[in-house]
């Protein structure tokens, strides 16, 4: 078997297993979200973006780990044009699946150790797919690494894992279809956090953060760059005030930024790295 079947061939077999252990769910908490912002950038776009998320999301734990799941539906605006014409804004759909498995509750012992209360091994996948008119993303990637949970109020997990990412892009200009290109397995260095700011005041500061390496070259021959993605959020607890349980419904202010967006370096190209302010809203059930 190639190499790299093999590695996908063990991410699946821990997918399959993530999924059966799904089911037995202690916790879950679902959610709705919508985030509007209008200084998203696109690489190769020099133009300010307006786009409107929805996001549902949900986290469960079990006896052994956590799944987190995640689906974005991005609507852009007219200066991210979509392939139907440049009267339009591209749609796109973003779906993230990871599972964590606790390597301490699995053996039944204690893997603290200073401010880590936790290790565990997380797996995943990325998934998207984009109607802009001049690359038409098919993204395809699988996640795999070592996950460090540490000690703090709420969560803050870090993980360094491989990515094994492929993408097959169409571009409308050109009619040009772009055979399933597999980019070099590279690294990358993932954490999420969700942590109360005051224990009087029912405000948390959320996010995550990506540093992924250099994936060789792309598809076109082209170098890529060392990606950092940072995007956080503080949010506010309103349900008290709307007679709802607590953390029911949440609202906030979101930040990102993205430097050599999708690997593509930002020398002479700014539209590769974004500096986005946003609105933000959370239904949770």
């Amino acid at each position: 078997m190639k190499p790299y079947l093999l590695k996908h061939t063990a991410a699946f077999a821990l997918l399959a297993a993530c999924g059966c252990a799904a089911h037995a769910a202690d916790w879950s908490d679902t959610s709705v979200s919508y985030r509007y912002g209008t200084k998203y950038a696109e690489p190769f776009n020099n133009q300010d973006i307006t786009k409107s998320i929805i996001n549902l999301s949900s986290v469960s734990g079990y006896k052994y780990g956590t799944n987190f799941f995640s689906a974005d539906m991005l609507f852009s605006s007219k200066e991210d044009p979509s392939s139907a014409g440049a009267s339009s804004g591209a749609h796109e759909a973003y779906i993230l699946y990871r599972h964590t498995l606790d390597l301490g509750k699995i053996s039944g012992s204690s893997m603290a150790f200073g401010p880590v209360r936790g290790v565990g091994i997380t797996g995943g996948f990325d998934f998207n797919t984009k109607t802009d008119a001049g690359y038409n993303s098919k993204k395809r990637m699988l996640v795999l690494g070592p996950t460090l949970m540490f000690d703090v109020p709420g969560f803050f997990n870090v993980s360094l894992v491989a990515l094994f990412e492929s993408n097959a892009p169409y571009n409308t200009f050109s009619n040009t279809a772009t055979p399933r290109y597999r980019y070099k397995t590279h690294g990358a260095l993932m954490g999420s956090w969700g942590i109360p700011l005051s224990s009087s005041v029912p405000l948390t500061f959320e996010g995550f953060f990506n540093y992924i390496g250099s994936k060789g070259k792309n598809e076109f021959g082209g170098d890529t760059a060392v990606e950092t993605n940072i995007d956080m959020q503080v949010m506010y607890d309103m349900s008290a005030a709307m007679g709802a349980a607590k953390n029911t419904l949440k609202v906030g202010v979101e930040y990102q930024y993205w430097k050599n967006k999708f690997g593509n370096s930002d020398h002479n190209n700014p539209g590769a790295t974004a500096k986005t302010p946003m609105v933000r809203v959370e239904y949770h059930f």
